[in-house]
């Protein structure tokens, strides 16, 4: 499971690493990356901890597939979550196909995109 400290909860964070950020498509998931965004609500001069967010809509599915995604896709950005720079935003939006989709094929498109973000790989 993916820690407190690293889930990223107010909608204005989800809005910045969105509109803001990059990000990377993949036929599964889309991942949007905003690298060094400060926390105004973090005490002291820490460097504040990467945190993530996920978007899964009903696209995807009814309530229990979508439950399904969000906690796989948690437990895999809990592993990854320490590749990206202190203080960055991440969400990870589900695509429809993502519902139907196993653990090995959502671990393969999360580190394609994570990859291409952080890697700075051609498009």
């Amino acid at each position: 499971m993916l820690p407190t400290e690293n889930r990223l909860r107010r909608r204005e964070d989800f809005a910045t690493a969105v509109r803001r950020g990059r990000r990377a498509g993949r036929p599964l998931l889309v991942v949007h990356f905003r690298s060094g965004a400060t926390d105004p609500h973090a005490p002291g001069d820490s460097a504040p901890p990467t945190r993530a967010g996920f978007v899964v809509s009903k696209a995807v599915g009814g309530a229990v597939v979508r439950n399904k995604v969000k906690r796989r896709l948690r437990h895999l950005m809990r592993d990854r979550v320490a590749l990206f720079p202190p203080g960055s935003l991440v969400v990870v939006r589900a695509l429809p196909g993502s519902g139907d989709a196993d653990h090995a094929q959502l671990a393969r498109d999360l580190d394609a995109a994570v990859g291409r973000l952080l890697g700075g790989g051609a498009r």
